[in-house]
């Protein structure tokens, strides 16, 4: 059924508008409130009488009019909260709530806003003060010349002054003298920024965001951008100054950042959100929002849409913008040219006759007419009437759209001849190097500020001086005699990604230095000299030299020299904002020294790991993904990590470069082999350095692994596996060496870094003997995996006394498909508690064995212990149990506790360290540490019940993981 469709305002906005609306085959009748001449019985459009600032008496109205949706055009009715009363009232309304509006409503608000969501913007403050604005324009270290009232002003709110005298007068004339009424009791001043100023609209359904094509408008009443600011004197779309690139860059950091925000602030944004920008040499920066259609940027936009106009906006409603993209007319150009009345932007006559309209070819979109008496129509406004025409290019549009407004006269009228000048000179003008997005002068000032950085990096057998076609090293003066060069390259991965979305790049430096130094470190090489490879779209030389700058002092970390490398600036291969990282290093080693020693390795040889800074640069695919399923963005507070820390921070933790450390113990002979944890983990890397007969045994229980990793496990339901094929698990380094000499290089080691002996060497069992060469690696355990495989799930029970959120954990775990863990049996000492319920809602038998009806503590546990035996139950849990149980049913027991409480001593299966914050209550610190064991508990149930963890003779726990060969690298 077709619908009716109310139409607030009168301006041509609200005509072009109505116009679109009115070719949906959805869409009866367009009525506009109030509407004018273009409006007036026009087809399927008329004006309404509605009265739109009462806005009980609209919603009645629409109801009475069966008014099946209601589009707001200017701020006001927006700000006033129009679009929360019809909504409240069942009216259809598009646009967005009263507080959301107030991105525009309020410029203090919007910067705000802009500040806590990192959006770009000029730096600004705001003030209720004139004296305190004056003081803050003349004291700035940036031209504070552009004031704006706060509130709203009809679009005429800003004054762009020429230099500090004229922006304290325009403070004055704004606060004092209320040259815009009460939206100047607040002033906002901000930086004036250089550049070219568009306008980028979407529609917003709350969530996604559609971007229409640019548009510029031309704020100055005259030709060649003279004369006073006005509401906009035309407007033309799109505009070629705004590359593919740089709309998806502001889609990105402006528009969804917007939607993003305002949605976590819990006020969605549903309509058409309108950034006003300027496009600097350091990217686009916002300048203003609008909540609405733009006048005269909404005359440009319509005729070019392709898409049914009433159909988006449903969609829009009914937040399905995703589900179809909006379609706008390709390979064809508008423009709208206004003609305004003599005076304007000041005072000026109406009731002037207009003449010629009727014979126009090309769409009118009418602003501030009306109807004559006894027929024809005369002006009502300062912007009288927009002329648009579509055309193939931009030109032609626009010599199309003045031929037309040739055609039109009324007494005076005032136009400009030169819309889109702009763009016409920019796509005029003669390309450059720079026009296709390579600025060879900002590759120039990189290298100007990164020469320092390299030059401080000199070693001996290089000066590092940067600008020749190829860097030199003279191994001679290294103090080699008989070298073996050894090279190495490798990247950051997808960690790149975390740190370009934090906007932290300086650690990536070390990221990249470590992966390659600690690679060539592995052939027992001393590092000699680094090259980097900075690829980008486009450079941001404060970006790069951060980055470059962190390579430099890894460099120096690593003691090797910064000898060269290559920026390549790539428009069109890589998106805004993205940059990717290669970097090669070259070291050398006397023939003599090189590792592996795959002679000298035997049985019995102890392996001693070093402790990594956490993931190091590794599994960061996984962890992207593990992170967008827990829910948590890079700047929540991380559930690992030191405390206060970020989880962005937490995961850019760099990679620990181990040359200083581990060169001169490797010189010393005493070290057989060394690998370097990175991709593929510990089940990947420390078989590529062993002779094909022998096995690694680790025991994970002798070193720490921090609690990233736990989280890692736990939050992505990662198997042991996985885990230790992906990540280093705490060892950034293994190290080969015999048994007597195991205790001297720990203490070596110990004495600058963790380190530990984790385990040693053991024969392979014959069948697992491949027939290839010693220098192949991978890792298995066929018999433990075949063991896994056909092993029964570990029958457990539960043992509760209340409401059973820890059992909620545990049931959780155990629905995992690849879960070790089947829970049988809940049972209580209590009756009707929740934990009960929640279990038998899960299908899992549930027993009482109420304390209180047993003679003694022993027919208590003998009670509890036969149940356990009718139903064959291998482990238990206690979660939350509220009564001390002794003999058999303890000794198969896992229970949660906090240090310290000592009727739940025995051995730790996992930890998780619960940080205490300086703003905590008792309250938060008991959720937090709820949460923690909700973590910790399923993960320990699954060591216990998958037999990775085992309880040994002396009380501790074994942890047991198994290293050997398996097929070519």
């Amino acid at each position: 059924m077709a619908e009716r469709v109310l139409v607030i305002g009168g301006g041509g906005r609200e005509h072009a508008l109505a116009w679109k609306l009115a070719q949906s085959p959805h869409v009866q009748q367009v009525l506009v409130a109030p509407g004018n001449a273009g409006t007036a019985k026009n087809g399927k459009i008329s004006n309404s009488a509605v009265s739109v600032n009462n806005h009980t008496v609209l919603a009645q109205y629409c109801k009475d009019h069966n008014v099946g949706l209601v589009v707001v055009g200017p701020e006001v009715p927006l700000a006033a909260g129009i679009v929360d009363d019809l909504m409240s009232a069942g009216v259809l309304c598009f646009g967005p709530s009263a507080k959301a509006a107030q991105l525009e409503a309020s410029k203090s608000f919007s910067k705000s806003f802009m500040d806590r969501h990192n959006i770009p913007m000029a730096r600004w403050s705001s003030f209720t003060d004139p004296q305190d604005a004056c003081r803050y324009i003349r004291g700035a270290e940036f031209p504070a010349l552009v004031v704006k009232a706060s509130g709203l002003a009809a679009g005429k709110g800003v004054v762009v002054a020429r230099d500090k005298d004229e922006a304290c007068q325009a403070v004055l004339d704004i606060m004092k003298d209320k040259a815009f009424g009460s939206a100047g009791e607040t002033v906002v001043v901000e930086e004036l920024l250089e550049g070219e100023e568009v306008s980028c609209l979407c529609f917003s359904d709350g969530v996604t965001v559609s971007p229409m094509p640019p548009v510029q408008d031309h704020k100055r009443l005259l030709d060649r951008d003279q004369g006073p600011n006005t509401g906009g004197m035309g407007a033309y779309c799109p505009t070629p100054q705004v590359s593919e690139e740089v709309l998806q860059e502001i889609q990105t950091s402006v528009l969804q950042k917007t939607v993003d925000g305002m949605r976590e602030e819990g006020t969605p944004y549903v309509g058409v959100l309108y950034a006003g920008l300027m496009l600097t040499t350091e990217g686009a920066k916002v300048l203003e929002f609008n909540c609405r259609f733009g006048d005269p940027e909404c005359q440009v936009l319509m005729p070019l849409l392709e898409s049914d106009l009433y159909e988006v906006l449903m969609k829009t409603l009914q937040m399905e913008l995703s589900l179809s993209p909006v379609q706008w007319l390709q390979d064809s150009a508008a423009v709208t040219v206004v003609m305004a009345s003599a005076g304007y932007p000041a005072a000026y006559k109406k009731g002037l006759e207009i003449t010629g309209v009727s014979e126009m070819g090309i769409q009118v979109f009418h602003a501030g007419t009306e109807l004559k008496e006894g027929g024809g129509v005369m002006t009502s406004g300062g912007r009288v009437l927009t002329v648009t025409a579509v055309r193939p290019t931009l030109e032609s549009a626009l010599r199309s759209a003045n031929e037309g407004v040739a055609v039109i006269s009324f007494p005076d009228a005032v136009y400009r001849r030169d819309i889109g000048h702009r763009a016409i000179a920019h796509l005029s003008r003669r390309l450059s190097y720079k026009d296709s997005g390579v600025d060879i002068a900002a590759g120039n000032r990189l290298v100007d500020l990164i020469k320092p950085l390299a030059k401080a990096t000199a070693r001996p057998g290089c000066n590092a001086e940067l600008g020749g076609f190829a860097g030199l090293f003279d191994l001679k003066a290294a103090g080699f005699t008989d070298p073996i060069l050894v090279s190495g390259t490798d990247g950051v991965g997808t960690k790149l990604k975390v740190a370009q979305a934090s906007g932290v790049h300086g650690s990536l430096g070390q990221d990249l230095v470590a992966m390659c130094v600690n690679d060539v470190l592995a052939q027992g090489a001393e590092p000699l000299f680094f090259l980097d490879y900075f690829s980008c779209g486009r450079l941001d030389v404060r970006v790069a030299s951060s980055v470059i700058a962190g390579i430099a002092d890894a460099c120096q970390t690593a003691g090797c020299a910064l000898l060269g490398g290559e920026t390549a600036e790539m428009p069109g291969v890589y998106g805004p904002g993205e940059y990717d990282l290669a970097g090669f290093c070259v070291g050398a080693v006397e023939r003599g020294a090189v590792l592996p020693r795959l002679r000298d390795i035997t049985e019995g040889d102890l392996l001693i790991g070093i402790a990594s800074s956490g993931l190091h640069s590794n599994g960061f695919s996984l962890v992207r993904q593990i992170l967008q399923r827990s829910g948590l963005r890079l700047d929540s507070p991380a559930p690992f990590g030191r405390p206060g820390q970020t989880v962005g921070e937490a995961l850019l933790t760099p990679t620990k470069i181990y040359s200083r450390l581990l060169h001169p113990i490797l010189r010393s002979g005493a070290v057989k082999a060394c690998a370097h944890i990175t991709g593929g983990g510990l089940l990947e890397n420390i078989p590529r350095v062993l002779p094909p007969e022998l096995a690694a045994e680790l025991d994970a229980c002798r070193w720490r692994m921090p609690a990233v990793f736990w989280w890692l496990q736990q939050e992505g339901g990662l198997s042991l596996d996985e885990m230790s094929r992906t990540f280093n698990c705490g060892l950034g380094a293994v190290l080969v060496v015999s048994k007597p000499e195991a205790q001297r290089v720990l203490r070596l080691l110990q004495d600058q870094e963790e380190a530990w002996i984790v385990g040693s060497l053991a024969h392979r069992p014959l069948k697992d003997s491949p027939s290839r060469s010693p220098d192949t690696s991978a890792l298995q355990n066929e018999a433990h995996h075949g063991e896994q495989a056909s092993r029964q799930r570990t029958r457990v029970a539960v043992l509760i006394s209340g409401t059973g959120t820890n059992l909620q954990a545990l049931m959780e775990q155990a629905k995992k498909p690849w879960s070790s863990a089947e829970i049988v049996l809940v049972i209580s000492n209590r009756p009707a508690v929740t934990g009960l319920k929640r279990a038998a809602l899960a299908g899992i038998q549930t027993r009482v064995v109420d304390h209180k009806l047993c003679g003694s503590r022993a027919e208590f546990d003998g009670t509890i212990d036969k149940v356990l035996e009718e139903l064959g139950v291998e482990l238990v849990c206690l979660a939350g149990f509220m009564r001390i149980l002794t003999g058999n049913v303890i000794k198969k027991s896992l229970s949660p506790s906090c240090q310290g409480n000592i009727l739940d001593a025995g051995a730790i299966v996992v930890q998780e360290a619960v940080p205490i914050l300086v703003t905590d209550t008792e309250d938060s610190l008991s959720e937090r540490i709820r949460e923690a064991e909700h973590r910790a508990f399923p993960a320990a149930l699954e060591l216990v019940c998958s037999g990775a963890a085992k309880l040994r003779d002396d009380g501790r726990i074994n942890y047991s993981l198994h290293v050997t060969e398996l097929d070519q690298h």
